[in-house]
């Protein structure tokens, strides 16, 4: 019998044994699986939109409160520690507003020509979202909880996402981060720094990345331009929304954070650009921000926004089919809805950290993806080169949403 227990006595030994030794085995794997989660930004993104629409809820364009607004933003950008450019500009009237811009210098590309030979190349991508917001406080009666939380806070607690994620890091890019005023002007803030820049920097901008109200529509959505519609430049002035889709995609977005990155696929014809010509309305929007003057401009864009577009009638189609936010028939942007004591209470509490979050994401990873036919500079100094042509270096998903899981009809 005490041969027994001591027998028993022994086991137990070897169990508390290999607890011990096996325990930080398993925290390392446990720290190791937190790691791979994708988007796992915290709060940042949401705090500040959060904040930016608390203390300037009335921020229409040239007002006092858009230029608190750009001070807090750019305040914030000095914080993460990039060095701040301030762009002025007037309106025609003579009124001032800043486009705030950071500038990371990427080590640029060695590019592959048809005969497989490389080349030294420099080229840009712009990150953009504008901070002011379309209702003036002269309208502060009529909007008493407004706030501009849809339209475009969340824009910036992304943008301002995207840069503290690119603090730091090299990228085969250049890379323009900035925060246009008067965007609800006619993208104002937009034209101006685009106007400021030589025929030889717009050349080299190969994509803009444009972000505005990703919060409060039932989706989230990516787009091209309307100068993809145009003959031949269907998957060239697409090429970086597919890349976007890629990152959602390989990196399992949806089933991480349970948010998809979707395209528009209702496929109704009409005269999208109004050209005279009847387009697909596939993979672009109507819905106008501050990558109208880059489009005009023949640079590819990706614009990120949120709304639904699941209706068989263009005319049904509205940013959310909440009943609980049906005041203006589906409508947020620019309406008494757009306000984050409204949406808060009709909206799942996590939703603005994680679109902001996800959005952030995928800019990032796409920018990281780099160029077409291109390693970057130390990659080729390690010996890195591409697959001789007719083999693929990349694949592009063409799936209507970044998850099969989650595919609209």
């Amino acid at each position: 019998m005490k041969e027994k227990k001591k027998q028993i006595s022994g086991i137990q030994i070897l169990a508390l044994f290999l607890c011990l030794v096996m325990l930080p085995w398993a925290a390392s794997c446990k720290k190791s699986e937190e790691k791979k989660k994708v988007a796992d930004f915290g709060t940042y993104g949401a705090d500040i939109a959060l904040n930016l629409a608390k203390e300037y809820p009335y921020r229409s364009p040239y007002s006092d409160g858009e230029a608190g607004a750009g001070e807090m933003i750019k305040k914030e950008l000095q914080k993460i520690g990039y060095e701040v450019k301030t762009q002025p500009f007037t309106s025609q009237s003579g009124k001032v507003s800043n486009n705030y811009i950071v500038r990371i210098e990427g080590e640029g590309f060695m590019q592959r020509d048809s005969f497989g030979e490389y080349s030294k190349v420099r080229k840009t991508v712009v990150i953009g979202a504008h901070y002011d917001a379309p209702v003036p406080y002269e309208q502060r009666y009529n909007y008493p909880d407004y706030d501009g939380i849809q339209n475009n806070a969340c824009g910036i607690g992304a943008l301002l996402t995207v840069a503290k994620q690119m603090y730091g890091h090299k990228y085969g890019y250049d890379v323009i981060i900035v925060a246009f005023g008067a965007g609800t002007n006619s993208y104002m803030g937009a034209s101006k720094f685009l106007e400021e820049m030589s025929d030889e920097e717009k050349k080299k901008i190969e994509c803009m990345y444009c972000i505005e109200s990703v919060y409060a529509g039932d989706k989230l959505y990516a787009h091209a331009g309307l100068s993809s519609l145009k003959d031949g430049n269907k998957y060239s002035f697409r090429r970086k929304l597919y890349e976007a889709y890629d990152v959602a995609y390989e990196n399992s977005v949806y089933s991480q954070t349970g948010v998809d990155l979707n395209y528009n696929m209702s496929l109704l014809s009409f005269d999208v650009d109004n050209d005279g010509k009847t387009d697909i309305y596939r993979e672009v929007t109507r819905v106008k921000s501050d990558y109208v003057p880059f489009d005009k401009e023949s640079i590819p864009i990706v614009f990120f926004e949120s709304s639904d577009y699941n209706f068989s009638k263009l005319e049904d189609m509205k940013e959310t089919k909440n009943l609980a936010l049906q005041t203006n028939s589906g409508a947020i942007r620019g309406t008494t809805l757009d306000s984050s004591k409204a949406l808060s209470e009709a909206l799942d509490e996590e939703r603005l950290k994680v679109r902001i979050n996800v959005t952030a994401f995928i800019i990032e990873k796409a920018v990281a993806k780099g160029s077409q036919n291109c390693v970057t500079v130390s990659q080729y100094e390690a010996g890195e080169t591409l697959a001789p042509t007719g083999q693929a270096n990349r694949k592009l998903t063409t799936t209507p949403s970044a998850s099969s899981e989650a595919s609209e009809t």
